[in-house]
């Protein structure tokens, strides 16, 4: 008989109300349990104190003859010392673009550098054209005095 001590669901739509239960690993998430050992309010604020509401006792009873919480429940025991925390289960590398994005972000990057290094190019041309000395107009004086 494989125990766990997880959440069923309860509460209306989009008001979810969840009841931290031990219960078979194979029965429904929200059918028949062995016990209620607490409860999960995720509509109240992260700091109010009925948020989470654990019976300690029978907790650590439920454990000590083999019962395995799941993640969540696991992390609401670890935060309130029943048992130790879960590693983090975080990939930061799972949000990172793949190769063709990244390729074709090189590419962007590269095009951006080449339309920047033409501006600048442009922009030196353009000061080396305004320094160069203006020759002055030919006028009919001097073209009477040649």
């Amino acid at each position: 008989m494989a125990l766990k001590i997880r959440l069923a669901r309860g509460g209306s739509k989009k008001r979810p109300f969840y009841r931290i239960v031990v219960a078979e690993a194979t029965s429904p998430r929200d059918g028949l349990f062995v016990e209620r050992v607490g409860s999960y309010n995720p509509v109240l604020a992260a700091d109010h104190k009925e948020r989470i509401i654990l019976n300690a006792d029978r907790i650590k009873y439920w454990l000590s003859v083999g019962a395995q919480p799941t993640d969540r429940v696991a992390k609401f025991l670890g935060n309130a010392g029943l048992a130790p925390k879960p590693a983090h289960k975080n990939n930061p590398n799972q949000a990172a673009p793949k190769k063709k994005a990244q390729e074709r972000m090189k590419a962007e990057a590269d095009a951006a550098e080449a339309a920047k290094e033409a501006a600048k190019a442009a922009k030196e041309a353009e000061k080396a054209a305004a320094a160069a000395p203006v020759p002055e107009p030919v006028t009919e004086e001097a073209v009477a005095e040649a």
